[in-house]
């Protein structure tokens, strides 16, 4: 926000707007556009149709107009509409940097800025205009500049009373001004005149930043501006409570499906709304979509790399084919109801060449979908019950909508995803530290983290799940990671080993719980080839691919810093290539291989009853 420094208290002017902003220059023609508003609004953004228009937030200094005005910007832009704050520090240090505080420096000032709002506005951008403008009159002469060009305006009174904000007082002007350091500043000796009919009044001191942005997206979301689909809903597949003993009753009626522990991950999956905006197992053209483009891209680009299918064989085709409806039993107990089924052919080599890359039977994904039925079944999935799985962790597995409201409870700005299915070294948090400080120094004040390791199936010699959750947990008692800002949850999605193309689907999962930044480390979702040895995978590859994958515009990727343990400084550090031999690179195939023999790791590669958690399990492992 602009501040007041040395202004005079504003003589009372004429309100007339006779005079404001009048036109000097001589023999100027103003030239018409050959690109239309509506044309230019089918290629601005990611979302079609024009959305120009200028949001005017007014209020005093400390009311949080720079803090909200960002933080809608950022929101608007994740979503896919474009948008830009114009924040009055900021201009009077380039634009406006010739205007001090005087009565008329301020009106040409919001002048000035009314003008290019307007162009922002007109280029098809949401404009965020945050300035303090505390005269009634250059609020309507901006508006009035607006609507002679047919482009909407909405006043946003961002309103906290004095007192709130001398305790903000963030750059410690009103602390200042009390003093008489400062002369005829706004709120002190200079006049505030409030709106007298915005379109918006969000009041800061008893409302937090999330909700002031959800109040003016309703906004714009009332006048057209931003389509209600914007916002990402999550789609659970769970029967409705008032449906659920109708669906329990009609699942004993119908004719039955056994799956299998993978299937039934899927299923969870589904049901708490990882794989939004599914509503079941793929269809054949959404298979078709996510095995080509790596999209679904019915009503817009979704990014979803992996196929979410349900094999089937002959025999069970031939049973079911032609019903329009059965249930999904797993052990025993018919979990779920897939409704009007739809059967295509499952060519297996085609979906493993395009979705790993390779068919190697030996890769052990790729080994159980070539032992899987010849047919895949698509279908509107309904859930009956929550999903548990009775072994110790379930309290872990919170869905994207209890993740949510976890974040909302924790006052987050920011979340950043860390997604892991191995354990964590100080390299690791060390990666993580340094991603909230970056944070922080961005201006975000609450960045949570979530700690997130898959806890689908996974290949036999990964860590089990049960022991990475003991070892987390160490992790956080040691003081590796601020309990106070990190969330530890399941992930609950099977683990594919599928590089660069799963590594799409890790990231745009996380999206779904309102995760905006997600970081990515060498080689995601990679593993050796089978038969060679080699990387299945260019392990820089899967980072690249995310900052360059199409439908992951809510997320921001944060690349992963090459850590290293220095040998003189006795800790992990990132990785400096000036200084080589001071740094050595423990592999991971290294450091099982010391647990497993009982030797204890470098002091400062990894907290020290984190270790003991990892040296344990390789123990119980030989002992077996």
């Amino acid at each position: 926000m602009e501040t007041s420094r040395g202004i005079h208290k504003k003589a009372k002017l004429n309100n007339t707007v006779q005079n404001w902003g009048m036109q000097r220059a001589t023999n100027v023609t103003y030239q018409a556009h050959h690109v239309s508003r509506n044309k230019r609004g089918q290629v601005v953004g990611t979302r079609g149709g024009f959305r120009g228009c200028t949001v005017w937030l007014t209020g005093l200094s400390g009311a949080g107009k720079t803090t909200v005005s960002m933080a809608i910007e950022e929101y608007l832009v994740c979503h896919g509409i474009p948008c830009y704050t114009l924040d009055g520090d900021n201009i009077r240090q380039g634009l406006n940097k010739n205007l001090g505080f005087s009565p008329e420096d301020r009106e040409e000032n919001i002048r000035r800025i009314a003008e290019v709002a307007r162009l922002f506005a007109d280029a098809g951008l949401v404009c965020i205009a945050s300035f303090i403008s505390p005269y009634n009159r250059d609020r309507v002469n901006a508006r009035k500049i607006h609507e002679a060009t047919g482009l909407p305006f909405f006043e946003v009174f961002v309103d906290a009373p004095l007192d709130v904000c001398e305790q903000r007082d963030v750059k410690g002007l009103y602390k200042r001004a009390r003093a008489g350091e400062i002369s005829g500043f706004t709120g002190i000796d200079s006049e505030y005149e409030k709106p007298e009919a915005p379109e918006l009044v969000l009041k800061t001191d008893s409302c937090g930043v999330n909700e002031c942005i959800q109040q003016v997206i309703d906004l714009l979301q009332e006048k057209d501006i931003v389509p209600v689909d914007a916002s990402y809903e999550v789609k659970e597949l769970y029967a409705p409570e008032n449906k659920l003993d109708l669906a329990k009753a009609d699942a004993q009626t119908l004719p039955a499906l056994e799956i299998n522990k993978v299937d039934m991950q899927w299923v969870q999956v589904l049901a708490e709304g990882w794989a939004t905006p599914l509503n079941g197992f793929m269809r054949e053209r959404e298979y078709l979509q996510c095995l080509h483009f790596d999209c679904l891209l019915d009503g817009g680009v979704i990014n979803l790399s992996v196929p979410i299918v349900l094999p089937v064989t002959s025999e069970d085709k031939e049973k079911l084919d032609g019903c329009t409806a059965f249930a999904l039993v797993y052990g025993g107990r018919r979990v779920a109801i897939l409704r009007n089924p739809e059967f295509y052919e499952h060519r297996k080599e085609e979906r493993c060449a395009r979705q790993w890359g390779t068919t190697c039977k030996e890769h052990p994904y790729i080994k159980m979908v070539m032992e899987s039925g010849d047919w895949l079944v698509g279908g509107d999935l309904q859930v009956l019950d929550r999903i548990y799985w009775q072994d110790g962790l379930d309290q872990y597995r919170l869905t994207p909508a209890e993740l949510k409201h976890k974040f909302k409870e924790m006052n987050a700005d920011a979340v950043f995803a860390f997604q892991l299915r191995n354990p964590v070294h100080n390299g690791h948090a060390l990666l993580m530290q340094d991603t909230h400080k970056r944070l922080i120094d961005r201006g975000y004040r609450r960045p949570v983290l979530l700690l997130h390791p898959l806890g689908g199936w996974t290949k036999d010699d990964d860590v089990p799940l049960s022991w990475r959750m003991k070892q987390h947990a160490a992790v956080l008692e040691e003081g590796i990671l601020n309990p106070e800002n990190t969330v530890v949850a399941i992930f609950p999605s099977p683990m594919m080993y599928a590089g660069p193309t799963e590594v799409q689907w890790h990231c745009r999962a996380r999206m779904v719980t309102g995760a905006n930044f997600y970081i990515v480390g060498r080689d995601p979702a990679g593993m050796p080839h089978p038969e060679t040895g080699r990387d299945l995978y260019e392990p820089t590859h899967g980072a690249k691919v995310l900052t360059m994958a199409p439908g992951l515009i809510t997320l921001e990727i944060v690349p992963f810093k090459v850590a290293a343990y220095n040998k003189k400084k006795q800790c992990m550090d990132f990785y400096d290539p000036k200084n080589h031999e001071d740094f050595d690179f423990i592999s991971g195939t290294r450091m099982r291989t010391m647990a497993r023999e009982g030797q204890n790791p470098p002091a400062g590669f990894m907290a020290p009853k984190a270790w003991a958690v990892l040296a344990e399990y390789y123990t119980t492992l030989q002992k077996a």
